[in-house]
């Protein structure tokens, strides 16, 4: 009977862990399937039947599902977050035994993957917290996959996973990130740099279309024209091709009819609570969420249009529209999107150095960097660039301080602060751009003005303070000092 065992089994057949497992099938893996609904199961043999005779068997109890795989056997879950995957884990791990791995390739918190992998540990049963990114069409033809956790339940299933991922010219999207939770914690990271990417497109597209006065079809034409150059990207493209579909339901196109209300499922604000909690800066990040947080206020950002209007406040686009170089703008809002995402990354990767410097994990940077350039949705060309720039300093305090992108920033300041003072007096909020000019400026300044702001803490809550020009902590009785028109500095031993 051991020749017509499965080589690998996956649990949880919504349209993410179908497609995944018909893209195992695909590649000559033998695959066991599983689902507690059991249609869902055979929708997925019907469609493997469809898709080629591919090597699916389906399977509709946790016992015979487990039991068809070879040992050491390896089980895909990719069921929704938080209690589904405990209670997947519970049905499975009853039949399982010491040496097996599980593999959760869903959305999860991180410490929930650790927590699992140290109860599952106690039956001698290996496991994974594995990101799956590039949505439906990346799962079926080639996904960038970010396993952490035990390295030898990562050897168990290498050969497969190198298989499935997408691959670029130098190799297949996937790596070991790491122990513990880091692969859930990378895919995080991954969908918060998304959320700042997504923004920031959104923005390139309003002053475009409000102050430019461009319409869809040179709107797709420019982002068409952008993904051939340094900008070429998933998002880019996809961009390009939404501005050309048609609305079937009436004139013009589809995109001017959609609702301004902007969905999320929870890795964007993980993502921000974690640079909180680490004290990294994440501007471009954070102003990303905070936009999708204000684009659900619909009902009440109408009602504030309308009393602010009622108050005197006038539109200026119009105004600044009326001046405008259009081939200009098009190529400053280029530059200003490009150098943007630059801090975007910076921010994204600089919270995961943050990260493994505190659990431990060593992650490669780099290496990251390189399995993000196919499958997934931020894949871009320049992301390479990125591997290259932790390859030549792989200690690297900041992606705005590696020479080439140093160079590049300071070559797009001019076009970025053009663009950003033109949104400003056109009264176009462009809270990315504006997070990343204001991150890039804080960040290149060699003294800020943060010497106030120690001053007042100093000043009412004695929390001491040091100077420029001499070693150890001090304080200052400053209201003492400035009614009395005296100056004296006591130092703290």
């Amino acid at each position: 009977m051991e020749p017509s065992l499965s080589r690998i089994g996956l649990a949880g057949l919504a349209v993410m862990g179908q497609n995944l497992a018909l893209n195992i099938a695909d590649k000559g893996f033998p695959i066991s399937v599983y689902n507690r609904t059991t249609s869902k199961v055979d929708e997925t043999l019907d469609r493997g039947r469809n898709e080629g005779n591919l090597p699916l068997t389906g399977h509709y109890t946790p016992k015979d599902f487990v039991l068809s795989l070879k040992r050491p056997r390896s089980v895909i879950i990719l069921v929704k977050a938080g209690s589904p995957v405990d209670q997947t884990i519970a049905a499975l791990s009853d039949y399982m035994e010491p040496g097996d791995t599980i593999i959760d390739g869903g959305n999860e918190w991180y410490e929930n993957t650790e927590r699992r992998l140290h109860e599952v540990s106690q039956k001698g049963i290996l496991y994974l917290g594995m990101g799956v990114s590039g949505g439906e069409e990346g799962a079926r033809n080639g996904p960038s996959l970010m396993p952490g956790g035990s390295y030898q339940a990562y050897l168990n299933i290498e050969e497969i996973v190198k298989k499935v991922a997408a691959q670029v010219e130098d190799g297949p999207c996937v790596t070991y990130i790491g122990k513990g939770g880091s692969g859930n914690f990378v895919k995080m990271v991954h969908n918060g740099i998304e959320y700042g990417d997504m923004q920031l497109i959104s923005e390139a597209y309003d002053v475009l279309k409000n102050v430019g006065g461009l319409s869809n079809v040179e709107l797709a034409e420019i982002f068409s024209e952008w993904n051939k150059g340094e900008l070429e990207s998933f998002l880019i493209e996809i961009t390009a091709d939404i501005f050309k579909v048609k609305d079937e339901h009436g004139e013009g196109e589809l995109v001017d009819k959609i609702l301004d209300k902007t969905g999320m499922k929870g890795t964007g604000k993980w993502t921000v609570q974690q640079a909180a909690e680490l004290s990294v800066a994440a501007p471009t990040i954070a102003a990303s969420l905070d936009c999708r947080y204000l684009s659900g206020l619909k009902e009440e950002r109408e009602a504030a249009a309308e009393v602010l209007e009622a108050a005197g406040l006038k539109e200026e686009v119009g105004t600044v529209r009326s001046g405008i170089d259009k081939k200009r703008l098009i190529d400053d809002v280029r530059q200003a999107l490009y150098a943007s995402k630059i801090c975007s990354y910076a921010q994204g990767m600089n919270l995961l150095r943050a990260k493994s410097v505190e659990k431990g994990w060593d992650l490669n940077f780099g290496e990251l960097a390189r399995i993000w350039k196919g499958g997934c949705i931020i894949r871009a060309v320049f992301l390479d660039r990125i591997k290259k720039a932790y390859q030549r300093n792989p200690n690297l305090a900041s992606l705005v301080v590696d020479p080439d992108f140093a160079r590049e920033m300071v070559q797009r300041q001019a076009a970025w602060r053009r663009v950003v003072g033109l949104a400003i007096s056109a009264g176009i909020s462009t809270p990315g751009m504006c997070a990343s000019l204001s991150y890039f400026d804080t960040y290149r300044r060699a003294r800020l003005p943060a010497n106030l702001v120690q001053a007042q803490r100093d000043l009412f809550g004695a929390h001491t303070y040091e100077r420029i020009d001499r070693p150890g902590a001090f304080h200052t009785e400053w209201t003492k000092l400035a009614r009395k028109g005296d100056s004296h500095v006591a130092a703290l031993n």
